[in-house]
């Protein structure tokens, strides 16, 4: 028998967010941070963001590893950082979230076939961010009720694809560390990851 799923609520945002999460240590702290969004709609409008935190305890980091927003929607990023990054598990808390630098995006290519690998590499100016996901997995569905989504406030219907290997790369040089394993939906994964058709209904 056929069931229609309607999520009660407003649709706040909806479109990608790839995320790689690093450490050098499996048991230490998150070493490189970036969360990569690519929305379709919103309140703010379209547009795309690339929040990067190469020093995730740090407020006011050397220029060398500094805390970068990239965007083509500066309104939409600073929205996202507030409701929803700030929110999320790995960033929950960070001193990087409070010194995020926002620049200017030129430019974002994706490459891949998401199945195999996949990569999206962001232009700002003299700046070349990549980031890069391997090994992938197979492709799955899932919707978290509000109880258990990063907010607290929202369903959130997505597509994940789980990676085995994921490099972040800055202006050439590759940020050290590897993604750690975790399991979302009971499924086994890692904290690098595809989110494709991801939708936030506020419950």
């Amino acid at each position: 028998m056929s069931q229609t799923l309607l999520f009660p609520g407003e649709v706040e945002w909806s479109g990608e967010n790839p995320g790689i999460s690093l450490k050098t240590d499996p048991a230490g702290p998150f070493t490189t941070l970036a969360s990569f969004f690519r929305v379709v709609l919103s309140p703010h409008g379209r547009g795309h963001a690339l929040v990067l935190a190469q020093s995730p305890q740090e407020e006011a980091p050397p220029a060398d590893r500094a805390n970068l927003c990239l965007t083509d929607n500066e309104p939409l990023a600073r929205w996202l950082i507030e409701n929803y990054v700030a929110h999320f598990g790995a960033w929950r808390g960070l001193p990087a979230l409070r010194g995020m630098q926002f620049r200017k995006l030129d430019s974002v290519t994706a490459g891949g076939d998401a199945r195999t690998r996949y990569s999206e590499t962001v232009q700002a100016g003299d700046l070349t961010v990549a980031l890069e996901w391997t090994g992938l997995g197979a492709p799955f569905c899932f919707a978290l009720p509000p109880a258990q989504s990063a907010t607290g406030r929202h369903h959130m219907p997505t597509v994940f694809v789980g990676c085995q290997e994921a490099t972040i790369t800055v202006g050439g040089q590759k940020r050290p560390g590897a993604p750690i394993p975790r399991d979302i939906a009971g499924q086994s994964i890692s904290t690098a990851m595809l989110a494709f058709s991801e939708t936030w209904v506020r419950a």
